[in-house]
């Protein structure tokens, strides 16, 4: 089985240069960076409401908490949100044409629907082509949260609460390990 491309610095720069193109700039840039920053997967991305992201005064949360209906696993978490983030969910909020309702879908299609998880999937690897890198996914964004934070020398047990995984040896799957990162480990000795 073949995972999921992860992205270099640079490359996510490219990605996020292609999809933030055009009119739903802004709205394509929020749904890449619920994957890459949160670490959400793409069902729960399309789940969202506004009423998740935003408080009772219409500030972005530091922390949102996803239901276990929303979950592939069916168990509810709760999901933290890093100020690049929260700047990132600002920006698409003020770029649109009126306020938000909590209970309206934080992403709307241009046939002004709700995203469906295929839907959304689908347009993610549209993003990817665009900016010609094979191999990328909707689950590119978080196998780069999960190895981001792995080589970032965080618990394995804190990365294994924010994936939203039950076991170990599944977030241990997800993360990726090139020549760079092997050649930077063995420096440290």
């Amino acid at each position: 089985m073949r995972h999921a491309r992860v992205l270099t610095d640079a490359e996510l720069k490219r990605l996020l240069a292609v999809a933030g193109q055009g009119r739903y700039g802004t709205r394509n840039r929020a749904a890449l960076m619920l994957s890459y920053l949160a670490g959400l997967r793409v069902g729960e991305i399309a789940a969202l409401r506004w009423g998740d992201l935003l408080d009772g005064e219409g500030r972005v949360r530091e922390q949102l908490r996803l239901s276990a209906a929303i979950t592939k696993g069916g168990h509810a978490r709760v999901v933290f949100m890093n100020a690049r983030l929260r700047r990132e969910i600002e920006q698409f909020r003020s770029s649109l044409a009126e306020a938000p309702r909590a209970s309206q879908p934080v992403l709307i299609t241009q046939k002004r629907s709700a995203f469906s998880a295929n839907v959304l999937a689908q347009s993610m690897k549209g993003f990817y082509v665009q900016a010609g890198l094979d191999g990328g996914s909707s689950h590119s964004g978080r196998r780069w949260f999960i190895t981001r934070l792995a080589h970032a020398g965080i618990s394995p047990k804190a990365i294994m609460m924010l994936a939203g995984h039950r076991h170990l040896s599944t977030t241990q799957r997800y993360i990726d390990v090139n020549d760079e990162m092997m050649r930077a480990a063995v420096e440290v000795l």
